[in-house]
């Protein structure tokens, strides 16, 4: 039996306690103030900075108790703050970090984002998870607004959803699920390809066909990437373009297997001797290109219902060979 140790972050996608947000604001405001931006006596109110932000009034009150702090605002009457008279401007601007001008609000959840998706993926296929926001924070050292916005991706993902306690859980990959997933998808995604085609950019199909005879050319070898990649563009970049969010709304809440491929790829690369949705792909883009786009789409559904078995397979060998190591925010639900 491999194991597979999750618990170690990946080198492409660095973790650890990113700037939190009211550092990032607190250097914003302080920027503004010592530039000259907020005179003297400009008035501040907690909720109109949190609007400007995008953020919530909890960070944006910390950085103003830390600028209260380093005498570059002070209360005002009633509510709000007022700016200070700066008697020493160096030293208050060597309290603030690097003078930042904007608020960069995605590096504090996304640069975790992908590590916790592969943190799931790598233990569904073992049973159903139990997801703690607090452990989550508490584990990458970040606020549980961030925790909640990566939980609330990992909802539109499909990988968790909420049990009839309210909590976050994440279902196991189970035959029974595995066959809901497609079977919604074989429903949804034929139906959304016929919406798409008269939207398509032109080149597009002629792009995709020509990277799926490459892949084609070197079945044998090309790597779970390539194999993710050509997923992402039947699947999703190309059904993107139907112009109904609604129905892509409900066609992503139903991918989260095709969330999973790039780790089942990556370790059932010789189950079978050439992926078998090659050829697939290759009929469903030559009726395309043809113009038979009832046809198309009936070749979709017959794809997405043959890949329902393939997928099991490759969680069954998973389950067989692989164990991964325990992390503080997942508990194996009973």
């Amino acid at each position: 039996m491999h194991t597979v140790d999750m618990t170690q972050p990946r080198q492409d996608h660095p973790v650890g306690p990113a700037p939190r947000l009211h550092a990032q604001v607190r250097d914003i405001i302080g920027t503004r103030i010592l530039q000259g931006v907020l005179a003297p006596g400009a008035r501040l109110q907690e909720s109109h900075l949190a609007a400007e932000f995008g953020i919530s009034r909890a960070p944006t009150r910390q950085a103003l108790s830390a600028l209260e702090a380093q005498g570059l605002i002070s209360k005002a009457e009633g509510r709000g703050y007022v700016v200070s008279e700066i008697a020493d401007g160096i030293a208050a601007a060597d309290e603030l970090g690097s003078g930042a001008t904007t608020l960069d609000v995605s590096a504090s959840w996304e640069r975790i984002y992908l590590e916790v998706e592969n943190e799931i993926i790598a233990r569904i296929s073992f049973g159903s998870w139990r997801l703690s926001e607090m452990a989550l924070a508490s584990h990458y050292g970040v606020s549980r607004t961030v925790a909640r916005d990566v939980v609330g991706r990992l909802q539109q993902r499909g990988l968790v959803r909420k049990d009839d306690g309210a909590r976050w859980y994440a279902p196991a990959l189970t035959p029974d699920h595995i066959g809901e997933l497609y079977e919604m998808r074989w429903l949804l995604e034929p139906a959304a390809l016929l919406k798409a085609v008269p939207n398509l950019p032109q080149g597009l199909l002629d792009t995709m066909s020509a990277d799926l005879d490459a892949a084609i050319a070197s079945a044998d070898t090309i790597g779970g990437d390539v194999l993710d990649t050509l997923e992402d563009q039947l699947h999703v970049r190309l059904l993107a373009f139907c112009g109904q969010n609604t129905l892509m709304q409900a066609i992503t809440q139903h991918q989260s297997l095709l969330v999973a491929h790039h780790f089942l790829y990556r370790w059932t690369p010789k189950l079978f001797r050439s992926e078998p949705f090659l050829p697939e792909h290759r009929e469903i883009l030559d009726r395309l290109l043809a113009g038979r786009f009832e046809d198309a789409s009936r070749s979709l559904k017959w794809h997405l219902q043959s890949s329902s078995d393939r997928v099991i397979a490759r969680v069954d060998l998973i389950k067989d060979e692989f164990h991964t190591e325990g992390i503080s925010f997942l508990t194996l639900a009973k």
